[in-house]
């Protein structure tokens, strides 16, 4: 597995993967499980793996939530190594941001509701060092999990918008024993706050009415920014307060026609 910190560094090396198939899963660190099934997916469907560790600030609307993000980077690289990764990208700011953050990519519609709504600016930071990314790796196929789903279909419709020549690919969300879907930001959790963290996905499941979630939501302990029905499927954000910091966690289910959610119905495991 090849370490790239710089940008010449990896440019000189795509340029020797042409004939090649490859695949690109971006990620911000402090790997789990979750992104594991993304790397495991690439390497089962691409000649070549490469994966991103980059802490990215500006999708970082609280500066609190930026500092106190977990980073484990040599823990991150060794599970990397071993789940068959070629390449890595280890880029600065200096490097993602030669021009101090001036080009910005914005989306106009869905990127202003649900997390967009209660994070400022935060999808034009996402957005934009995506394309920066995959500008500079050029794959075949990107994944992405499918636990931040607006997320996903904002760079799905993204690369669409700009004729960009990537796949960008959905993957199940992984999930703890107990439903929690697996996030880098439970590592924030302390035990209390993990034993709460397990209603979120109960609650969704057992409650069909949106109101009503939120209500017990914020019975069990939760400060909820949103519980949102849109286009099939339900989304859910909300945190918990553990010592001095805020954590913040997101959910969502597809929604069958009759209102149930499908882990109602024990259609997806």
């Amino acid at each position: 597995m090849k370490r790239h910190h710089s940008l010449a560094s990896w440019q000189e090396q795509r340029s020797q993967l042409n004939s090649h198939s490859l695949g690109f899963v971006p990620t911000m660190g402090a790997l789990h499980k979750g992104h594991e099934s993304l790397i495991e997916r690439s390497v089962a469907e691409n000649d070549v793996t490469v994966l991103s560790i980059y802490v990215n600030p500006t999708q970082f609307n609280n500066p609190r939530d930026l500092e106190t993000y977990p980073k484990r980077i040599e823990a991150d690289l060794e599970r990397a190594m071993g789940l068959g990764v070629d390449h890595v990208l280890l880029p600065d700011y200096a490097m993602m941001y030669p021009d101090g953050f001036r080009y910005q990519v914005m989306e106009s519609e869905f990127s202003k509701q649900l997390c967009g709504a209660h994070r400022e600016g935060h999808f034009t930071g996402v957005l934009t060092v995506v394309m920066k990314l995959l500008n500079l790796v050029q794959p075949h196929r990107a994944y992405f999990g499918e636990k931040d789903y607006q997320q996903y279909c904002l760079i799905r419709d993204m690369a669409a918008a700009f004729f960009m020549d990537v796949d960008i690919v959905a993957c199940p969300i992984v999930r703890e024993a107990d439903g929690l879907a697996m996030s880098s930001r439970n590592l924030n959790l302390d035990a209390p706050a993990r034993q709460i963290a397990t209603r979120l996905n109960q609650l969704m499941r057992e409650i069909a009415d949106d109101e009503t979630l939120v209500r017990a939501l914020a019975g069990a302990g939760f400060l909820v920014d949103y519980v949102t029905s849109l286009d099939g499927r339900r989304y859910v954000a909300a945190s918990l307060e553990v010592s001095d910091k805020s954590v913040r966690l997101i959910d969502n289910m597809p929604i069958l026609s009759d209102g149930e959610t499908v882990c109602n119905k024990q259609e997806v495991k």
